[in-house]
Order: structure tokens, then sequence, then C-alpha cells
């Protein structure tokens, strides 16, 4: 194993996650319809701010991201300090990661803690799929320039000539990788296909993660990390994710036609993680700020790795390649840990990778690694559910799994969680907890 790289500051404080919060999450065109993204992130980033008692001039930086950007909020971390009362001398900045923004979001905000540019930020995600940035097709966006350009009535009519009816149909956002064509229920169709994965094992990994938040959400677990939220015409409120199942049973399941492929396939709408539309975010500090503060962090960040892997065949393997990494940078193994959590992007992606961790050929071949990173146990992986039963606000998925694994390890005594998410363009990333 190489040497662990501590996340410490140049004073040698440790990297603090002192709370987090999330809206519910909505399955697309429900509770959250018509609301975008940067009005949910101001909603969780303000109740955020209200909830920690923590001056609103702690915070120095917000790093905050959005998978489907919406282009007249291009910046929507700078829009959130601007909408919830912040200093406005906050520095502002949004990233993109895919399905790993918050991740990336965190990152960053680590990065700035450890440099010594700032004390506390807060990091987070928003996405909606309810709000979507319809756009025009090639041809008429090029004559619309044109004609922006033209000096003459005649000159405009000739370029509007130019177009056919099947040139002003409205664009939707796509869904395939802008490099493959590929949609990422093709590629988790590759991945079951590749792996033995079959129908029967999607199904039963997709009940057990919407059993299994069913049943976290009647234990009264998430209510402290989830807020109430009230959308327009603001009469009802909205506290709970509405898109767990927990009275399906598995013959539920085995009713769905498969998705993508239709003729030979196995990746259906109930074993994939569904369009959603929510919010969330943590506050970082350095450990001795939190101190000064008389702030109880929920835990610490050990280490975080990102990798990137090619995306013509199988390319939601970033946890079996991301994984391995932060363990090695954390000074641990998968023996270390109390819990390990996964986004479950599908269940046969989910899957993939939970066989790849254990084995030792994958190690040896593909990563060069003297050992397979290590079996899953069943008792420590995604025990309150995951992204299937939850659902999937690109953005804010990360920060919704940190802030639960660190609650979790709370209740559990303590001890190290890990956190990890495949994305799109074959990226993977993976973080390392701490609780006390």
């Amino acid at each position: 194993m190489r040497q662990a790289l501590p996340l410490v500051t140049r004073q040698g404080d440790r990297i603090a996650i002192v709370s987090g919060l999330r809206t519910p999450f909505a399955r697309q065109a429900t509770a959250f319809h018509g609301i975008p993204a940067v009005d949910l992130g101001k909603m969780v980033v303000g109740e955020l701010l209200a909830r920690s008692e923590i001056p609103a001039d702690t915070i120095e930086q917000l790093v905050f991201g959005q998978v489907v950007q919406m282009p007249e909020a291009p910046n929507i971390a700078r829009e959130i300090v601007l909408g919830t009362g912040m200093n406005v001398h906050t520095d502002a900045y949004s990233v993109s990661r895919a399905c790993a923004t918050s991740f990336q979001a965190v990152a960053n905000v680590a990065e700035s803690l450890m440099a010594g540019t700032i004390r506390a930020g807060i990091a987070g995600g928003a996405d909606s799929s309810s709000v979507l940035p319809i756009g025009v097709s090639k041809t008429l966006a090029r004559v619309l320039v044109d004609v922006n350009k033209a000096r003459t009535i005649r000159q405009r009519l000739t370029l509007f000539s130019r177009l056919r009816l099947r040139d002003l149909l409205p664009v939707p956002p796509a869904v395939a990788e802008y490099s493959t064509g590929l949609r990422m229920g093709d590629t988790a169709e590759q991945m079951a296909k590749t792996y033995g994965i079959t129908r029967e094992q999607q199904d039963a990994l997709a009940h057990r993660s919407h059993q299994r938040a069913a049943q976290a959400w009647a234990e009264g677990k998430l209510a402290e990390e989830v807020m109430t939220t009230y959308a327009p015409p603001y009469k009802n409120p909205f506290s709970e994710d509405n898109n767990i199942r927990g009275n399906s049973t598995l013959a539920d399941y085995a009713k769905l036609r498969p998705a993508f492929d239709r003729k030979h396939g196995s990746v259906t709408a109930a074993n994939s993680t569904p369009l959603t539309d929510g919010a969330a975010a943590v506050i970082l500090m350095t450990e001795s700020r939190a101190k000064e503060l008389e702030l109880r962090p929920l835990g610490y960040l050990r280490s975080y790795a990102f990798t990137a892997i090619d995306v013509w065949q199988d390319m939601l393997l970033g946890p079996a390649w991301s994984t391995p990494l932060a363990l090695e940078r954390a000074g641990l193994t998968m023996a270390d840990l109390t819990l390990f959590d996964m986004h479950e992007a599908f269940a046969a992606q989910t899957l993939a990778n939970l066989q790849l961790l254990g084995s030792e050929r994958f190690a040896r071949d593909v990563l060069g690694r003297a050992h397979a990173t290590g079996e899953v146990d069943d008792n420590k992986f995604n025990v309150l559910g995951g992204s299937i039963a939850y659902g999937h606000p690109f953005a804010a998925t990360g920060a919704r799994m940190i802030t639960q694994t660190l609650h979790e390890l709370r209740r559990r005594g303590g001890g190290f969680g890990l956190v990890t998410a495949c994305a799109a363009g074959g990226l993977g990333a993976a973080m390392v907890l701490e609780a006390e």
C-alpha cells in the first residue's frame, strides 16, 4: 500500500463537516414541478444556515453544482449567495462533474480549507428534471444569429426561407453521452451482459433499496437531515421523498418491460434511478474554526479520489476504480469500514461494481494492484437504501450520501464510512468519512 495522504491544514486541522441538509427528493414533474434548481439551492442553503445558527458572514466560500444548467443562471453558486442573505462578498463559483458534482464541490471547499484561504465554506448541488433548458435545432440557431446580423428585411426573409418545419421543433436536453451517443441505460445493459448480472438480481437490489429507505423514514432516521419545503402555491408541506415504494413486492418489479434493450435487456424503470428534483448541501470548516464556534462536527473528511476510464464499454465502473484509491489515501482497507455507500444509478451498475471490488483478477489485470479491494459486507452496504429509492437529482446526490452516512456513523458510535459514485464521461468518485 502506498503512503496515506492526510487531509489536514498547514496547522494540522482536520477538515470538519459540521452539518448537512437536503430537500426531500421529488420525482420529475411532481412536488417541485416548475421550480428551477437555483430556487431549490436557495431553499436548502437558507435553511442550512438558519438551522446551524452560524452567522452568515462566517461562510467565506460557496461551491455549488448543477448538471442540467439553465442558460439564464449559469453560476448557480453566486445566485444562491445573492438570494439567501449571505454576505455579498462571499466567494462563489459553480462546478460540474455529472453525477459526482457535489463530491467535487466538497473536494474544492476542502482544498480551500487546506490551502488556508478560507476557514469555512458550503458545498452542494441542485438539479431539476422538471425545469429543463429546451433548445432549438442547430439550423434554427445558426439562422437566428445570421438574422441578427442582417441589415435589411429582405435579407432576414431570405434567411428565414431556408428553414423547414422540422427545424422549428424544440430540442430537449441530450440524454446520451456526447462522445459516444450511448445513453446511461445502454451502458447499464452493457454491464449486465459483461458481468452476467440477471434481471432477478437487479430487481432484488432495487427492492432492497426501497425497503431499506422506507424503513429509514419509518424509524425517523432521516428527519433531521431533510427539511420541509413549500412549493407554490405554498399550501401543502412536502417533507418526505416521494419515489420510495415501501409496499412493493418482487412480483411488481417483474412486471416491467426492459427500457433500453427491449428485446434482450434486463434494465427497467424499476431497477434504475428515476429522474428527480432536489438539492443538498454541507457546511465544512477547519477543526479549529468549529471549536471556536463551539460546534460539534458530524464528522471529518479523511480522503477522496477521482478517476476516469474509457466511455465506450462499461463506463459506469467509477466506484471500482476510485474506491481503492480513496482507501489507500486514507490509510485504510475495506475491512476498516463501518459503512459503504454506493450511488445506485442502476442496479446493474451497482452489482457490477460490487463484483469487481472483490475480484482478484480485476485488481491484478486492470488496476495493476496485488490484491482485490475487498468484498463489500452486505451488512455495511447501503444500509438505508440508495438512489434507486430516494431518487437522483444529479448534482445533489453526493451531498445526500455524505450527510446520510455521517449521521448513520454517529448512530453506530462512530467509525469510517466510504461513499462512492459513478458519473457520465467514465468518471468515478469516492470519499472516506470519519465520525467520532
